[in-house]
């Protein structure tokens, strides 16, 4: 569950509360101006906190694309090739049990962070500016 639907589900309680309470509508109406205010206020810095969270992603990403170290350059890629062995030889039933589904969870995640992690690395030399020489 992500944070913003985690908050969506925390604030209709009290949206609810404040159409049920017995006022007036010029009051009601206030309440609910103000709690729509702090709400986007939460949302806001909510969605800057998941940027600065991708942008720290990215940058670890093209760190590691820039190494001159060969094995942070390529540990990506042998995980990969290790996962693609173990699910070769799952399907042929060579494994001595077959994989558990955490291990299938596993190789989802690590998929998807892989093909994001190689198209931030193609992408990113283009988005970074040319250092001077």
């Amino acid at each position: 569950m992500s944070f913003l639907s985690f908050l969506s589900a925390a604030v209709e309680p009290v949206t609810n509360l404040i159409d049920d309470l017995h006022t007036s509508d010029e009051e009601k109406g206030k309440l609910q101006l103000e709690f729509q205010k702090i709400t986007n206020e939460i949302t806001g810095k909510a969605i800057a906190l998941e940027s600065q969270l991708l942008e720290s992603k990215t940058s670890i990403i093209v760190a590691e694309a820039n190494s001159q170290s060969w094995m942070a350059r390529n540990w990506r890629p042998i995980t990969m090739l290790t996962f693609l062995v173990l699910v070769v030889l799952d399907s042929f039933g060579v494994l001595a049990s077959p994989l558990a589904d955490e291990a299938w969870t596993l190789l989802q995640i690590g998929l998807g962070g892989y093909v994001t992690g190689r198209s931030i690395e193609k992408i990113a030399p283009a988005l970074l500016p040319k250092s001077r020489k």
